[in-house]
C-alpha cells in the first residue's frame, strides 16, 4: 500500500553517534559523537536515552524551532516497550507516539508523520530513532559480558540516534510517497542471519512501491536499504532478478554495508544494523547530496527483522517487514 503526499517537507535533520560509528565511513558528518558506550551515563540504557535527547535538542537548535512548537513527537528504538523513547518522552513533554518495526522503524516514522501532516491541526512532526549496540545485543542475543563469538554473517548494532523534522513549510527536499510493507516469513530462524531474513521483505516492498507509483528503477538516483549487510544485499539483488524480474543495476546501496569501514573494523562482520543505521547514513550523506544536487530522487527502504528471543527459543522462524519512502529535490 502506497500513500502519496503533497505538502510534506524536510526542514532539518540531526545525528549523534558512538565511537565505532565515529571511526566509520561518515564519522566527520555526525553532529555529535561519544567516546564511550556509556556516554557519561551510569548504564547503556541511560546512554541511549541521552543520545535521543541530544539528537532532538541539536535538531531544534539547527532548525531554530522551539520544542513547544512541535505538534507530535514520534520515537522508535529496539528495546521492549520502546523503553528508551518512553523515558525520554517524559522530559520532552510533547504529544508522543512510540512505534516499533525493529530496524524498519525510520521509514515507518516518516510515513506516519507525513500522514499526520495531512491534517490541518498538525504542522510539525519530529521523528527520532535510536539504537545502542550494548542494549540491543543483550536483549536479543547474549549478555555482552559473555563475549560470545559471532559468525561472519552477523551484523553489528549501530550506536546512535537520528532525528528529522517534517513540516508543511516548503523546502527544497520533499517526501512525496511512502509504502507500507507486508510482513514476510520465509522460515529462517537463525538470529544472526538478519540479511537472509529481511532481503525478501525488501524485495517485495521495492516491487510493490515501483508498481504502485508506476516508476522504474532508473527513475531513482539511489535505492538505499537499511541494514541488510553485505550478504543480505547480495541476496536482495538475486531475489529481485529471479522472483520479480527486476534488475536493480547500479542504483542499490545498503546502509549497513557502508556505514563502517569493514576492512579496518573487523568486529562489525557483515556490517551495521539497528533503526539508527539507515538514519545515520540518510541524515548525513544522502541529505547532503540532495542539498548539493548530486542526488535528486531517492527511495529509502528500511528493513526490519521482527525477532523475539522468546519465539526464537520456541523454534519459530523470524518474520520481517520493510517500509519505503521516496524523498526528492523540488525546485
Amino acid at each position: 500500500m502506497t500513500l502519496k503526499f503533497d505538502n510534506v517537507y524536510v526542514k532539518e535533520v540531526s545525528t549523534v553517534a558512538g565511537k565505532d560509528e565515529k571511526e566509520g565511513s561518515f564519522g566527520d558528518l555526525y553532529d555529535k559523537t561519544y567516546d564511550s558506550y556509556y556516554a557519561d551515563e551510569k548504564t547503556f540504557e541511560q546512554a541511549e536515552m541521552k543520545m535521543i535527547n541530544d539528537s532532538i535538542n541539536i535538531l531544534l537548535d539547527k532548525s531554530k524551532v522551539k520544542l513547544s512548537n512541535i505538534d507530535v513527537l514520534i520515537g522508535a528504538d529496539l528495546l521492549n516497550q520502546v523503553t528508551s523513547h518512553a523515558y525520554s518522552s517524559v522530559e520532552l513533554n510533547r504529544p508522543f507516539l512510540g512505534l516499533y518495526s525493529a530496524c524498519a522503524s525510520m521509514c515507518e516514522e516518516i510515513l506516519v508523520g507525513a500522514s499526520l501532516l495531512q491534517s490541518k491541526e498538525v504542522n510539525r512532526v519530529l521523528c527520532n530513532v535510536s539504537s545502542h549496540n550494548m542494549t540491543a545485543e543483550r536483549q536479543f542475543r547474549n549478555p555482552v559480558e559473555y563475549g560470545a563469538p559471532k559468525p561472519k554473517r552477523s551484523t553489528y548494532t549501530v550506536t546512535g540516534s537520528g532525528s528529522i523534522l517534517l513540516t508543511k513549510e516548503k523546502s527544497n527536499i520533499k517526501i512525496t510517497s511512502a509504502s507500507i510493507g507486508t510482513t514476510t516469513d520465509l522460515g529462517i530462524d537463525d538470529c544472526y542471519d538478519m540479511g537472509s531474513v529481511m532481503a525478501p521483505s525488501a524485495a517485495r516492498t521495492i516491487y510493490e512501491h515501483l508498481n504502485d507509483t508506476k516508476t522504474l528503477v532508473d527513475d531513482y538516483d539511489l535505492i538505499l536499504t537499511g541494514d541488510l549487510g553485505v550478504y543480505g544485499k547480495e541476496i536482495l539483488i538475486k531475489y529481485m532478478k529471479e522472483v520479480y524480474k527486476i534488475d536493480l543495476k547500479n542504483k542499490l546501496e545498503d546502509s549497513a554495508s557502508i556505514i563502517y569501514d569493514r576492512n579496518k573494523q573487523k568486529k562489525v562482520n557483515a556490517g551495521g544494523s539497528g533503526p539508527s543505521c539507515l538514519a545515520l547514513v540518510t541524515y548525513t550523506d544522502v541529505i547532503n547530496k540532495l542539498k548539493s544536487g548530486k542526488l535528486k530522487k531517492v527511495l529509502l527502504v528500511a528493513t526490519g527483522a521482527l525477532m523475539s528471543p522468546t519465539m526464537n527459543n520456541q523454534k519459530l522462524s523470524i518474520p520481517a517487514i520493510s517500509h519505503a519512502v521516496t524523498i526528492e529535490v523540488i525546485k
